[in-house]
């Protein structure tokens, strides 16, 4: 086959991809089964990693352990090391900030460069494979919707569908490291694409099925074990479990502080950067060698918390460890995620609520199993968001309805807690820290990308501000122009004048026209987005704005009425697209 046969052949297979929603439906169907293959690779190499490195027995997970010679914990600070190596390299490779999936379908319209999937994946598996208290979460959504991305890219996608491919290929990544499909595709719906959408749900929900079933093939054992809850039979329990709920939210936001407080606590230290990862190492020594559950996601911990009945005493300990291990490996730089440490984090939550309600009001006992799983999923809930992914995640978990709306409960609850006082995910606010002001995977972009130097006009007619009114009016006659720019000797802005005002009776032919002229610091650098350019608009109570540079130069000109008919044009366009509509 000709090369020019080729790429006739690109070119209509991405117009197929373009027009057709059944192709695209089919083009997600690949993109899951990839991520899902991907992601099951991915947790067998760490899991394979920390059983050679901690020399654990059999299928044993590393939180499972019931104790850790002290010589195979000197992996900790060798993972950081190697971690703080890597970070040296990339340092010369590129030196901005990975982009994530919320990142890219809020920011870029989906878009992830190769080489930042490459760099998050990387960094996650050598974090949690040499055992810090972090996740694989992060690099599964990474490289799921990092391989959708390129081949949206490649394929010329839409900015709409660019947005649902790389959320299908993230919650068929999620979805199949759970065994859950519906857990994979409301994280899609919630965490990545930021909304439920028509045009969204087939490609997804294909996707995250497709995931799921190819990690089945592969022989993969899903990350949580089937439980069965006990029942909910009285109306003080539904109370009992929104107060969980409470408690939970408190606890997400406390957990997101103290990493971000950590952050900037080591920072303040002037610790390079590379080094920070094997100081933690070594500070994680101690923690694993007290408890060896506060080390990794805590998969094998939380299934012996479910499954087991340990004293309030020991789940205090185990849950203010694993916090801290959590802070201390985010804080001193080790990649990861959140997410199946608050899972684990919320049964213990939920196992000391239902304990300390017996002790304060005996007779009154919450099955301790029922508020583990209130608790994983609210917690979750706080700290990652999706309150209908962690129900979907408990529904697929136990199979009972009625504990699946509880929980729901409990969700709403602390998701709205969490909000009213705090604001963010955790992904979201450390976007935050870094400047950013997104609150969720909403597409923001094309607010950013609409900036005053794209709407800017042809600036007006331009005249010295040191002649006179009489000048003015000579070379402006009345009717000829609405507005006239005004210029220092430097050729820089200096303000402008609406022409009828230099034309009003009263005024003195004699005096210079810049005395009619607005303050010359009302002005607009193009660099400016949209919204910014309304609030400046409502803040001066101008109906125009001169686009000026650096220097003071004249770029253009921009008018109130059509700034804001562009927004309405383009808030419409976005609509349209995210409902699928023509």
């Amino acid at each position: 086959m000709s090369l020019q046969k080729v790429f006739r052949f690109g070119i209509a297979l991405r117009r197929r991809f373009r027009q057709s929603e059944a192709t695209f439906i089919l083009l997600s169907v690949v993109v899951g089964a990839v991520g899902g293959g991907l992601a099951v690779l991915l947790g067998a190499a760490a899991h394979r990693l920390q059983r050679w490195l901690y020399q654990l027995p059999g299928t044993m997970r590393l939180s499972a352990a019931p104790h850790l010679e002290t010589a195979t914990l000197i992996a900790l600070p060798l993972g950081g090391a190697l971690l703080g190596l890597l970070m040296l390299a990339l340092d010369r490779w590129r030196r901005r900030t990975p982009i994530d999936v919320v990142e890219a379908n809020a920011l870029h319209g989906g878009v992830v460069p190769f080489r930042d999937t490459v760099t998050v994946t990387g960094q996650t598996f050598v974090s949690n494979g040499f055992g810090a208290s972090v996740g694989l979460e992060a690099a599964y959504a990474q490289i799921g919707g990092g391989i959708a991305s390129v081949l949206g890219k490649w394929l010329s996608l839409r900015r709409a569908d660019m947005r649902v491919l790389v959320g299908a290929g993230t919650g068929a990544a999620i979805g199949a490291a759970f065994g859950a499909p519906l857990t994979g595709a409301f994280y899609a719906f919630e965490i990545v694409i930021g909304a439920y959408t028509p045009a969204a749900i087939a490609p997804v929900a294909a996707a995250a099925i497709a995931g799921v079933a190819t990690a089945r093939t592969m022989g993969a054992v899903p990350y949580l074990i089937t439980v069965d809850s006990t029942g909910i039979s009285r109306n003080l329990d539904y109370l009992a479990f929104v107060g969980i709920g409470i408690v939970c939210a408190l606890t997400g936001i406390v957990l997101m502080r103290a990493v971000s407080l950590l952050e900037q606590g080591v920072r303040w230290t002037r610790l390079p950067p590379a080094a920070r990862p094997f100081v933690g190492g070594l500070l994680l020594m101690p923690i694993a060698h007290i408890s060896p559950q506060a080390l990794s996601a805590g998969h094998g911990a939380l299934h012996l918390a479910l499954a087991g009945d340990a004293p309030l005493k020991i789940l205090c300990i185990i849950f203010a460890l694993k916090m801290l291990a959590s802070c201390i490996s985010l804080g001193f730089g080790f990649r990861g995620g959140l997410f199946f440490a608050s899972l684990f984090l919320g049964v213990m939550v939920g196992r000391i609520y239902g304990d300390v309600t017996e002790l304060l009001l005996p007779g009154q006992h919450l099955w301790a199993q029922d508020a583990a799983l209130v608790g994983m999923a609210a917690l979750a809930v706080s700290v990652v968001g999706g309150p209908m992914t962690m129900s979907f995640l408990v529904l697929e978990a136990t199979r009972d309805f009625a504990l699946t709306g509880i929980v729901l409960t409990a969700s709403l609850v602390a998701s709205a807690l969490v909000r009213e006082l705090f604001g963010y995910s955790f992904s979201t606010w450390r976007l935050h820290l870094r400047g950013e002001v997104i609150k969720s995977a909403r597409d923001i972009g094309w607010v950013r990308q609409l900036t005053a130097g794209r709407m800017m006009r042809k600036a007006p007619v331009a005249v010295p501000a040191d002649i006179t009114i009489a000048e003015f009016r000579r070379r402006n006659p009345l009717g000829s122009t609405s507005r006239v720019i005004l210029l220092d000797e430097d050729e820089h802005y200096a303000g402008m004048v609406p022409t009828t005002r230099a034309y009003a009776d009263g005024v003195d032919l004699d005096d210079p026209v810049d005395t009619l002229a607005r303050r010359p610091d009302e002005t607009m650098t193009p660099a400016r987005n949209i919204a910014e350019v309304m609030q400046a608009f409502d803040r001066l109570g101008v109906d125009d704005l001169a686009v000026v540079d650096g220097d003071g130069g004249v770029l253009g000109l921009l008018t109130e009425s059509h700034v804001r008919k562009r927004y309405a044009d383009e808030l419409e366009k976005a609509q349209r697209e995210l409902f699928g509509e023509s």
